[in-house]
């Protein structure tokens, strides 16, 4: 008998590699998946928490993606090991704080390493030869094969027969004249294919995976190491950066405040974890303040978190203060007028 070539495939939960994966899949290839979570994901997390986004699917699209095509699906956390991709990128930022082509490299050569350990032939990715400005143009896919030490066991299937033959084309493993020839930012050949396998929805397909790719999610990660002296971060920071608003009134602490109910709920979890503070004559946020504030500063935040609140057109908002160790004050503040806030202060 013949033994069963077996691929292993980055799956990010878009359009594209769920179709590089049903291509294979089509040539009798077994596909296994695998998605590494980074922190920075952009799917699931937000559309959980907002209001906003109730009617948005409430799913892990990389799940979901693994589940429509039948195949099994390793989720890896790579969210330390990431960190020196983000802080040291050997080929730079893109528009952002997006270090896109290391990342490619990256995300290849860990999937390399258990393509190695658990007996796969080769790796599939959903590239496509000019859809991206920095991993995907046809300088720069050598690269992502050739640093990433997968070289030609690295498949492409949706933009195959605009690059070189592969080994698993070589040895006979796929056909050639089954990959495609897509290429540039246009999706309608991706869409197109994907009616044709007889998929009805998947995520955006020209939406983005990752927050480092956006302008403001970036500015708030910069402003983060810059009031910490460092270039560091852990989950808590990758989460909390993604929800409320972001204010910064002096270098040494800035406020997060819920923008509505789901990110009231989200931010109770961290409460204990910082100094926060509630408005008690009305309704209003909850307010958390990364960093220590002296106490002129504090009916500063309490005046801000008046402004966020119901009371905003009051005279004066009554708003207490809930310490680290435990300890609580009430303030009564007159909630802080909108020309009062410079526009540096908001992230």
């Amino acid at each position: 008998m013949e033994r069963q070539i077996k691929a292993v495939a980055l799956i990010s939960g878009g359009l594209d590699s769920m179709l590089a994966v049903r291509v294979m899949q089509e040539q009798g290839i077994h596909v296994e998946g695998i998605n590494f979570f980074t922190g920075f994901c952009v799917e699931g997390h937000t559309h959980a928490i907002r209001k906003r986004d109730q009617k948005k699917p409430k799913r892990n699209n990389a799940l979901w993606v693994a589940e429509m095509l039948g195949i099994k699906l390793h989720i890896i956390d790579i969210v330390d090991e990431y960190k020196d991709v983000l802080l040291h990128p050997k080929h730079g930022y893109g528009a952002n704080m997006n270090p896109c082509l290391d990342c490619k490299i990256f995300m290849v050569k860990k999937a390399l390493e258990w393509m190695e350990k658990n007996g796969f032939d080769f790796i599939i990715t959903g590239e496509v030869v000019g859809q991206r400005p920095m991993s995907q143009r046809s300088d720069t896919m050598p690269v992502v094969a050739n640093q990433s030490g997968a070289m030609d066991r690295l498949v492409r299937p949706l933009c195959g027969r605009n690059l070189p033959a592969t080994l698993p084309e070589r040895e006979g493993w796929i056909r050639r004249e089954g990959l495609y020839d897509f290429s540039g930012r246009s999706r309608k050949p991706q869409m197109a294919l994907a009616r044709q396998y007889g998929f009805t929805d998947w995520a955006s397909p020209a939406g983005g995976c990752c927050f480092l790719t956006d302008e403001a999610y970036s500015h708030k990660l910069v402003d983060l190491w810059q009031s910490r002296s460092s270039r560091d971060y852990d989950l808590d920071d990758i989460l909390l950066l993604k929800v409320g608003r972001h204010v910064r009134p002096a270098p040494h602490f800035k406020l997060i405040v819920g923008r509505e109910e789901g990110e009231n709920n989200f931010l109770e979890g961290y409460r204990k974890e910082f100094i926060h503070l509630r408005c008690e004559s009305h309704l209003g946020p909850l307010v958390l303040i990364d960093g220590d504030p002296n106490v002129e500063e504090m009916r500063l935040a309490a005046a801000i978190a008046a402004r966020y609140s119901q009371g905003r057109m009051a005279d004066s908002v009554e708003v207490s203060v809930h310490y680290r160790d435990g300890r609580e004050e009430r303030l009564t503040v007159a909630p802080l007028d909108p020309t009062q806030m410079p526009p540096e202060w908001m992230l």
